[in-house]
């Protein structure tokens, strides 16, 4: 096992707008940076295919990030698929449920995230777990909320008997300010790399490219992806 240093982190990373620009975060602050995405069988897929592209696309814009970026792992997390259906992993209408939450939720995805990255965490010698959960713009999910955070890193501690940090850097702000946290980290490129690369949009294609990235444009996360976007260059 690697001796722990505070200077690593293990980045969750989907291949999504939130996790790249949660992984120049990370790249700009620490000196040694894993990632990890997790297959569960969503039916968007395509964002894991994404992942080496923004991986390659950071070392060959960035090499000042490059020489932090080291390996990057895929987890088999397909047993959320088999519990029951959901609107991310079967072909199930978006729209709101009988609970109040919208269809697109999937019963404990973050958490057991979470956990499979603590375990490797430890395993690879890293303190610091970086995901891209937000309280701010986002769907209502119950498993994105501070509180959760605060609780599942608490318990990941006693559970793993380990130091172990969550951090979530877009936590309180929207999506309009993601995009500015883009820019201010690695400017008009990386700016660039989202928009062409990542993939966000709920369903399995790539969509039509608009001025903020590829996508349906009407599910959403294409719509909270867009408006974002437009705050963000009216304000500018």
């Amino acid at each position: 096992m690697p001796e722990k240093t505070a200077r690593s982190a293990l980045v969750l990373f989907s291949g999504g707008q939130d996790s790249a620009t949660c992984l120049a975060w990370a790249l700009d602050r620490f000196d040694h940076i894993e990632t990890v995405g997790f297959d569960y069988g969503q039916r968007h897929r395509i964002e894991l295919g994404q992942r080496g592209v923004i991986r390659e696309g950071i070392t060959r814009l960035f090499p000042a990030w490059a020489s932090r970026l080291g390996l990057d792992y895929l987890l088999d997390a397909t047993v959320l698929r088999s519990l029951g259906e959901t609107a991310m992993t079967h072909d199930v209408a978006i729209e709101t449920a009988a609970s109040g939450l919208p269809t697109t939720f999937v019963p404990g995805r973050n958490l057991l995230f979470l956990t499979l990255a603590g375990a490797l965490a430890i395993r690879r010698g890293i303190g610091v777990l970086v995901g891209g959960m937000c309280e701010t713009d986002f769907s209502g999910y119950p498993d994105c909320r501070e509180a959760t955070m605060q609780a599942q890193e608490q318990t990941l501690r006693l559970g793993l008997d380990a130091d172990i940090t969550i951090a979530t850097p877009l936590m309180h702000i929207d999506k309009a300010a993601t995009w500015q946290l883009a820019h201010d980290l690695g400017g008009d490129a990386l700016v660039r790399l989202i928009v062409e690369d990542t993939h966000t949009c709920y369903l399995g294609t790539r969509g039509a490219r608009h001025d903020w990235g590829h996508g349906c444009g009407t599910c959403p996360a294409c719509d909270l992806r867009a408006r974002g976007w437009q705050r963000w260059q009216a304000g500018r």
